[in-house]
Parts: structure tokens; sequence; C-alpha cells
């Protein structure tokens, strides 16, 4: 019986059944197939870099997002420093080739670039197989477990340029504590090569820096030195590995650096700076009102430019959708470059004359929220100038390693917005609730005054940071860092606890270490007994006895810097006294900082000042409420003398004051310690060639460290010996110096005015003076 032949349908059947089964085979076992960690990074390194090369200008934030999904992961456009020590290895991983090994063959030696423009080799590759770290590539042995940090410049070629800005940076190196000019003492070398700007196509751009670099007799591959960096690569991608050399084991200090370049614990992210940023001083910036709550006139605000060709420009290009000429500004402009006009899109024209309706300066002052877009390279200008005028930065910069992330929480002085989602950046500042927006607000002048107002700053931050790396034993918290007055301010060789520094303590902190030591400092200039029995009845011993009778004297200290012969025979006094003879002949003797003080109080004290028991107590109690101002009897002031624009400094009693003289003066011992190793060389020397002035560098210090005023006590009458000396012509003319001076090694007039005097309950008041505590006060007045 012959078979009936199947229909051409059911055929079709069963190859789309069969066809079905493989497909779900080869689906299942795909499914089962491992993609390691290693594979997902090389993918999202690879696609940002191929998607970042060429933007459409008018690509919209919409379509980016499309076609980001396919290979940004979902996590945070912040990485944090944890993160970083994973992702690098994995993408060194991602990074060699069959063999194992990274390619080499081009002229400078390598071509598969690791990083800052250097090959992976066994300098970057030591124990642990991933880029260098300070266990890896640095020589722990060259610098000092304890003190400062020494740091060699090499000499300046004279036929090599450098720019304006490495000249700052230079110039603050070699004027501070950190210079050594022996090598050989040196921890760190700086080179003095301007590295700054590797923009080939800039006036700055500095060439054969690769043959240079091994001309130098310390390089050997860069192993302790520091590189700086503000810009890489060139137009049109601005490749930050860019370099144009190979920076080896050298630490990179550089801005706009991204999360695949920065090697954790090794580098440091610099703020990028404009060439007009001061070079020292104190820039207090531009954020005037402290009001709660903030009543701003418009939320957030943009004004900037975009580029309408290269890279940098998805985020400006799009924030045109939420400007709405009210509470929120967003502005951009097309003027940019020669070629503008040639490459200009159909919102060009309408963008530029909005653009330039609005005022850049009031914007920043006016506002609430600032939105910091990325520009050609991850950071831009705007961002310190947004600090700077107390504006909250909003960042839209994806893998931006933030400055001094290391050290400094961005999060609580910063909002952290997503390139991706820039039409949620509205919802997210208006949900901000107005006491954390005054917080952060606050945060931001802490951020901008201790670490970024000036380059000093900015140098002294990228090499404390390297100290504490280095001296981990003294390393500062990050709570020491994130609040004032700062970790340049703190010095932890000083004290283990954070409890012995004069900062951080409420009034009458039971954790102050009780009493004070007097010193009392005798020097050649104060007109003192010339034999050694005349010294019975004179003003020094008097003053010993009346400190001896304090209620609350640990030790009495003499600090003897005269040719007069030290008296055999002292008053008895019922707490220890001691006579130390001065190693040098300079006043800055009196600033004592050793073991020998066993109290965070010292009462510094001039042999010709006589001040009663009461006086003494009576400033000892109120110094435990301030513990971290200068307090004192004898006031001092300034004024700025136009038509010789000059400072003038002035002993006249009136209203006001900015400087307490220290011969009658408390305050905490750590001042003493920070004294010797925060004061510029350059005003010590000034202070010991004139022999004068001590007491206004020490002025100068504390306000600058604190940036509080000094408090008068009551009115202290000078006796007549000791006010001849001060009020000599002589001694006006060198403190007028010293005052201008000191101004101009500093940068700036630290300097304050204050109208506050504290006297004690009942001073002068028509009672008994029986129910006055401090009843010796009006008598000495």
């Amino acid at each position: 019986m012959r078979r009936r032949p199947r229909s051409p349908i059911l055929i079709i059947g069963y190859i789309t059944l069969f066809l079905g089964f493989l497909l779900l085979l080869f689906l299942w076992s795909w499914q089962r197939l491992p993609l390691s960690d290693t594979t997902l990074s090389s993918l999202v390194v690879t696609s940002s870099r191929i998607s970042h090369q060429f933007p459409d200008p008018r690509t919209t934030v919409e379509k980016r997002k499309e076609v980001d999904e396919f290979y940004i992961p979902e996590s945070e456009p912040y990485l944090s420093v944890d993160d970083l020590f994973d992702y690098g290895a994995q993408e060194e991983k991602g990074k060699k080739g069959d063999g194992g090994e990274p390619f080499l063959d081009d002229e400078m030696g390598f071509s598969d670039l690791h990083g800052h423009g250097r090959p992976v080799g066994d300098d970057d590759k030591k124990r642990s197989g991933g880029p260098c770290r300070m266990e890896t590539c640095f020589n722990f042995d060259r610098c000092q477990i304890t003190g400062a940090l020494k740091v060699y410049v090499y000499p300046l070629d004279k036929f090599v340029p450098i720019s304006s800005t490495y000249e700052k940076i230079l110039n603050r190196i070699m004027s501070s504590h950190y210079y050594t000019n022996d090598p050989d003492e040196a921890c760190l070398f700086v080179l003095s090569i301007d590295t700054l700007d590797r923009d080939e196509l800039s006036h700055d751009y500095v060439r054969n820096v690769a043959t240079r670099l091994k001309k130098l007799p310390y390089w050997n591959n860069g192993e302790n030195h520091i590189v700086f960096n503000l810009y890489a690569g060139t137009w049109p991608s601005y490749n930050e590995t860019e370099l144009g050399f190979n920076v080896g084991k050298a630490i990179l200090a550089k801005a706009s650096m991204s999360v695949e370049q920065f090697r954790p614990n090794f580098d440091i992210s610099l703020p990028l700076f404009h060439p007009s940023h001061p070079d020292k001083g104190d820039d207090l910036g531009t954020a005037v009102f402290n009001e709660f709550p903030t009543h701003k006139q418009h939320v957030i605000a943009f004004k900037g430019k975009r580029y309408v060709y290269g890279i940098g420009s998805e985020t400006r290009n799009s924030v045109y959708h939420l400007h709405n000429a009210d509470d929120v500004i967003m502005v951009t402009t097309c003027k940019h470059g020669k070629n503008w006009k040639d490459m200009k899109d159909e919102r060009c024209d309408e963008d530029n004359k909005e653009y330039d309706k609005y005022d850049y300066e009031v914007l920043l002052q006016n506002s609430t929220f600032c939105l910091v877009p990325r520009g050609r390279r991850l950071g831009s200008f705007r961002f310190l100038e947004t600090l700077k005028s107390g504006c909250i930065p909003v960042l839209l910069s994806n893998g931006w390693i933030l400055p001094f992330s290391e050290v400094i929480d961005w999060s609580a002085c910063t909002v952290m917005g997503d390139e991706r989602a820039l039409l949620q950046i509205l919802d997210i500042v208006r949900s901000i609730e107005p006491e954390k927006i005054f917080k952060i607000k606050q945060q931001t002048q802490i951020i901008w005054n201790q670490y970024l107002s000036s380059v000093e700053r900015i140098v002294d931050t990228t090499f404390e940071i390297i100290r504490d790396r280095i001296q981990k034993h003294s390393a500062r918290d990050l709570l020491i860092w994130n609040t004032a007055p700062g970790a340049l301010n703190f010095d932890m060789n000083f004290a283990d606890d954070i409890d012995r520094f004069p900062f951080h303590h409420t009034g009458n902190d039971n954790s102050l270490r009780p009493n004070f030591t007097a010193i009392i400092y005798v020097h050649a200039n104060a007109a003192g007994p010339k034999a050694v029995g005349a010294y019975s009845n004179s003003a020094l011993f008097r003053l010993v006895k009346n400190a001896g009778k304090s209620k609350h004297i640990s030790k009495i200290i003499v600090m003897w810097n005269s040719n007069r012969a030290i008296p055999r025979v002292w008053p008895e006094v019922p707490v220890p006294l001691k006579i130390k003879q001065a190693t040098s002949n300079t006043v800055s003797q009196r600033f004592l900082s050793d073991e020998e003080i066993e109290t965070d109080a010292i009462f510094s004290l001039d042999e010709e000042i006589l001040l009663s028991p009461d006086e003494m107590d009576f400033a000892y109690s109120t110094w435990k409420l301030f513990p971290d101002r200068l307090i004192g009897y004898q006031s001092r002031s300034h004024y700025w003398n136009e038509p010789s624009e000059m400072w003038h400094y002035s002993s006249k009693w009136t209203n006001d004051y900015s400087m307490i003289l220290t011969g009658a003066s408390i305050y905490h011992a750590y001042y003493n310690h920070l004294y010797w190793i925060k004061v510029p060389p350059a005003a010590l020397l000034l202070v010991e060639s004139l022999q004068n002035c001590e007491d206004i560098v020490m002025n100068f210090l504390i306000v600058r460290t604190t940036r509080k005023t000094p408090i008068k006590l009551t009115w202290k009458k000078i006796p007549q010996d000791s006010a001849r000396s001060q009020l000599s012509p002589d001694r006006f003319k060198q403190r007028h110096t010293c005052l201008n001076d000191l101004a101009e090694i500093y940068g700036s007039m630290p300097l304050r005015r204050s109208n506050v005097r504290l006297d004690p309950v009942l001073f002068r008041d028509p009672v008994s003076n029986l129910r006055k505590k401090y009843r010796q006060v009006e008598v000495q007045s």
C-alpha cells in the first residue's frame, strides 16, 4: 500500500521545530558560559572611549542615554576609593595581548599606554601585579618618619621657559618649610621642567621632556618624584594619557583625572585652576551672606560655552531644556574657537542672544546651586568659581576623580549628578531641605578656604596628603580634614590626642589640661638692673612672686635672652621655677615649645609687665572658654593709609583693635609649636633681623589659623619704662615695616578688627569689693 506523501506544510513545521530546539539549546549553553568581571570592565572602558571621540553636537541626552544603556553598568558615576582598587586591577588585565604582555612598538617604546602616557612595564607591576601604589613604587627609606616632608626642586634651566602658573608652584615650594637644597636630604623631588600644559597646540607646551628627564641625576625612572599636570591631550579627543613622556614610578598630581587612569593611593587629583589664581594669601571668597534660610533669586544657574564640534558638549547642548528665565537660568553660547560660525547649529543664534542677557558673577552670587558640567576635559574652572562664591556645585562629569578626594568628603559640599540624567537635576535640587542647603554651603567655604583658595594651599594640601601616606602613625583623621580649621593647621607630631589641640572644644571643656605655665621673657632691650644684687625689688622679681600666687599656676619658666648676669637667688614660689638660657639671640626664643610645658595654656609675660594674681586668674578663666584665641591685656590696631598706600601700626586707645601684645597674654601651647613649623621662613628671618615684631607674627599665625579675632581683657596701663620702649620712634617705624613686609610674605592681611572687651562680673560697678571675685583687677587697672 502506497504511503501518502507528507504535506509541504507539515515538513516546514518539523524543520521549524528542529531549528527552534537548536536555538533554545544554543541560548541555554550561552547563558551557562562564564562572563568575567574583567571582560565587562574591558567592554565598558572600550565603549566609553569610542563614544567620546567624535560626538555629534546635536545629540540629545535622551539619544545618548539609549546608547549608553548598552554598556554602562548600573552604578554611581563617581566611584569610591575602595571601588577604584578593583577597577584598576580589572582594567590592567584587560589591556594585555594574547601572550599576556603589553605591546611595545613605537618611537617612545610603547603604543598600548597604561595610565599616564607610559607603558605597563615591570616598574608598574610589582609583586601585587597591579599599577603603582606607595608600597610598590615609592622608596620610604628616603623620608623621615617624623617632622616635615623635605622636597628638592631641580635647578632651573634658563633655556627652558616655564609658565607663570608653574612658577607659582615652584616659588611656593622653595619659600616653604618643605624645601631643601640638599638632594640627599630630600624625600620628594620636583621637576624644574614645566609639565603643567601637555597640549601640543599650547604656547606653554615644553618639547623633548622625555629626553630632558633622562638627563636628571636623581630621576631613577621617577622614583620619589612628583609630576604636576593640569592639561593633557589635544584637539579633538583631548586624551588624558597623552603627556608625551613616561612618568614611570613618579606620583602624578593631575587635574581632570578619570577613574580609568587614576592610581589609588598613589596619584593625586588636583583642581583645575586659572593662571590668575592667587599664588598665596587668604582669598575669602565672595560668599558674603550666611543667612538662613537661603533666599536666592535663582534655584540653579549655568552660564557657559557649548562646543558645536568636538568632545565635551553632550550635557551643555541640552541644558536649554531646563531654562525657564525665572528661577532656573541655563544659558550657553556657541562662540568658541575660530570656526564656530562654520559649525554652528540651528540653536546658536537664539542661545547667543539669551546668553548676553545675564552676568556670570551676578548669577554666582544670586543662585543657590550652580551647574558644573564637564568641558573638553573632565574638570573645569567653574568648579572653583562656584565654591568661591558659596554657590553649591551640581556636578555633571561622570568618571571624574574629584580634587583631593582621598581626604575631602565632597558629598558634604556638592550635589553629584549623572550626565545621563540631566532632566532629573531640578527635582533633585528642589527636594533638598533648607537645613541641608545651609550646611552644604558652610562646608563649601571650609573646603575653599582651607585647601583651594590659592596655589599655596593647593601645593601644601598635595604634600600633606603624601606626608600622611608616609607617616601613617601620625596621619590625620578625615574628620580633621573636613572640619575647620583643616588638616593644614594640624600637626599630629604635637600630640596623638585630638583633645590636646585648641580646636573643637566647647566652653570650659574638661578635656583641657588644667592650669597654665608662665613664661617670662627677659630680653636685652629691657630696662633691668645692671647688678645681680639689685633684682630684689625689680619688676621681674615682683612678677615672679605674683605669678606664684596665682590659683592656676603650674610652673614658671624664665627665658633669659640677655647679656645681663642671671641672679643667683630667686624669690621662693610654691611651684617649680626654671631659668632657661636662650640658645640664640632672637626674640622668637620666647615662644618656647618643648616637653617642659606640661599644660595646655601658656601665659606669656615680659619682665617689665606687672600683673596681679587676680589678673592672671581672670585671664585663665576666660581662656578656658576660648582656648583657640589669643587673649590679653594690651591691644594694638592696624589701618590702611590711602595716601601712602601702606599698612600702618597704631597704639592709640580706640574702640577697636586687631592685635594683642604677647607681653601680657595667654594662649594655647600648640601655637608655640605651630610658630616654628608654619610661620614662613622669610617671616622668621624678618623677626631675627629686626629683633622685633614677633608678637605681630604670632597674631598673624593665630588669626590665619582660626579666622577669629583676639580678645582684649579690661584695660591695662603700661608701666612707664615699658611704654617708653614700646612707643619709641624707631620701634614704631620698625613695626610699620613689619606689617607691610608680613602682608607681602603672606600675600594678604589676615588681621581682623574687633571691638569686644571682656571684663569681670561687677567690674567697676558701685558695689562692695567683697562681692567681686577678682578684686585686684580694678586696683591694678
